[in-house]
């Protein structure tokens, strides 16, 4: 009888193979943890693939460069948050019940993911594309600025100034959340109720001080 040991032979742990749109997904999704975690400077195309456990060489073949992955990047993190955005708008029956929804899903969002869509426009190369038309800043300020047009009677120009200037509020409110000082209850509260403050403040004024005379007869000559 033999006295040798009979040893199991390793297995060999089989490569998955993923579709290309499931492998791009994938890269996307490892650029997008370092990128919150770390910052732009941290990425190199050796890192994503270390990251992502497939070769540099793999990652060349969906993107480029890194520029061109950070700009794919960039768009689909707007499009994700801007449809979740409409689509809890859509869901809202009042203006306080939409400025709460929107302001909830943003810093909901930070939440999840820090200042990831912040930083990737903070890089020049890679916001330069971003597409307004689409998914954009300028997209969703002129949406919610017809709503406050109506909702405040307010002149288009001075609705759209301010639903712009508003728009920092929640991106204030979602660093401020990242310190961890306040829950995020309380800074939603807080941003709803600076937001509405600021607008209801506005209507007031434009609708005693600056609102244009309206002059009944002609003027003395």
């Amino acid at each position: 009888m033999s006295g040798a040991v009979n040893r199991a032979k390793p297995k060999t742990q089989k490569r998955v193979r993923l579709a290309p749109k499931e492998r791009q997904t994938l890269i996307l999704d490892h650029v997008a943890e370092i990128v919150a975690r770390e910052g732009v400077s941290a990425l190199s195309m050796d890192r994503i693939g270390r990251e992502a456990g497939i070769s540099k060489s793999l990652v060349y073949n969906y993107f480029p460069n890194v520029t061109d992955l950070l700009r794919q990047l960039l768009q689909r993190e707007w499009r994700r948050l801007r449809r979740l955005q409409a689509e809890a708008a859509d869901r809202a029956d009042t203006f306080e019940g939409l400025v709460r929804a929107v302001t909830h899903v943003y810093l909901k969002y930070i939440d999840e993911r820090g200042m990831l869509i912040e930083r990737l426009q903070a890089e020049p190369s890679v916001s330069a594309i971003h597409d307004p038309t689409e998914f954009g800043r300028d997209t969703a300020v002129g949406y919610l600025a017809e709503i406050v047009t109506d909702h405040f009677n307010l002149p288009p120009e001075i609705a759209k100034a301010a639903t712009d200037i508003s728009f920092g509020l929640p991106a204030a409110a979602g660093a401020y959340l990242l310190q961890r000082k306040l829950s995020r209850e309380a800074l939603e509260d807080l941003t709803v109720t600076m937001i509405l403050g600021t607008l209801n403040e506005i209507e007031r004024e434009y609708t005693t001080r600056l609102r244009p005379i309206r002059r009944t007869r002609p003027k003395p000559s």
